[in-house]
C-alpha cells in the first residue's frame, strides 16, 4: 500500500489496522509492563506526528481511513535482522526500560507491508520482574488500568493500552491532554479497577476478535495526578 495514496470514503466491510511491532530480543528480554507503556506512547506519538496532522502528511490519509472504522491494532514482535528491517518503513518509536515499540501507518488488514508480513502476531507473553517500579500519579502522566479479571497476553494487552491512550488523547479534557503532551506523553500501566469516576476516564471495550469476548472492558485510562 502506498501510505501517501488519496483517501477514499470508508467501506465498513473493509478492515484496517494499525501495526505495532515490539522489539523482543533474548537478552535483555523486555518486561511486560515496559512493552505496554512503550506501545501506548507509540500510538499517541503517531497520532500527533506532523506526518499525521498535516493534511498532506505521509500518515494522514491512512490514519483518516482507519479512524473511520473500528480502531483495530495488531501487535507483532521482531528481533535481530527482522527488527532492523522494520526501520525501512516510516514509523514512530517509543521506549520504556528495555522495551522498544514502533508504530506504523494503518493499512488494510489484507495489505500488510512486506517487511511486516513475516513477523509473528500471536504468542507474545512476557513477565514483569518482582522489583518493577511504577511511577507515582502525576498531572502529566496518563494512568492506564488493565482490568484484573481479564487475562490477556502481552501482545493483546499492548493493543488495548494503545486503544486507551488513543481514546484519552481524543476524548479527555484539553487542559489535561495539553499537560500530558508537554510532559512527553508519559504513561503508567497498572492492573486494577479504575479509580476515576465516570466522565473523567475512557474505557476500552474489546471488539472480540481475539482472546476475549466482544464488549469486554479490557482497560481504562485517566489522569490521576
Amino acid at each position: 500500500m502506498d501510505a501517501a495514496s488519496p483517501w477514499t470514503p470508508p467501506d465498513e466491510d473493509e478492515a484496517w489496522a494499525l501495526s505495532l511491532v515490539a522489539r523482543v530480543e533474548r537478552d535483555p528480554l523486555p518486561a511486560h509492563t515496559d512493552v505496554l507503556v512503550a506501545a501506548a506512547r507509540a500510538v499517541v506519538l503517531l497520532l500527533t506526528d506532523e506526518r499525521t496532522t498535516s493534511p498532506d502528511g505521509e500518515f494522514a490519509a491512512p490514519v483518516r481511513a482507519w479512524r473511520d472504522r473500528r480502531i483495530r491494532k495488531i501487535t507483532r514482535r521482531a528481533r535481530g535482522v527482522r527488527w532492523e528491517r522494520t526501520a525501512q518503513l516510516a514509523h514512530v518509536e517509543a521506549r520504556s526500560g528495555d522495551a522498544v515499540v514502533r508504530a506504523f501507518a494503518p493499512h488494510r488488514r489484507e495489505e500488510v507491508p512486506d517487511v511486516l508480513r513475516p513477523l509473528q502476531v500471536g504468542g507474545l507473553d512476557l513477565a514483569d520482574p518482582d522489583d518493577l517500579v511504577v511511577p507515582s500519579p502525576a498531572a502529566d502522566l496518563l494512568t492506564v488500568r488493565l482490568c484484573p479479571d481479564v487475562r490477556m497476553t502481552t501482545g493483546k494487552a499492548a493493543a488495548q493500552v494503545g486503544h486507551a491512550a488513543q481514546l484519552a488523547w481524543e476524548q479527555l479534557p484539553a487542559d489535561a491532554t495539553a499537560a500530558w503532551r508537554a510532559g512527553g506523553f508519559g504513561v503508567r500501566v497498572l492492573v486494577g479497577a479504575p479509580v476515576a469516576p465516570a466522565g473523567e476516564r475512557v474505557d476500552v471495550r474489546d471488539g472480540g476478535f481475539t482472546e476475549v469476548p466482544p464488549g469486554t472492558v479490557t482497560a481504562s485510562a485517566a489522569f490521576e495526578g
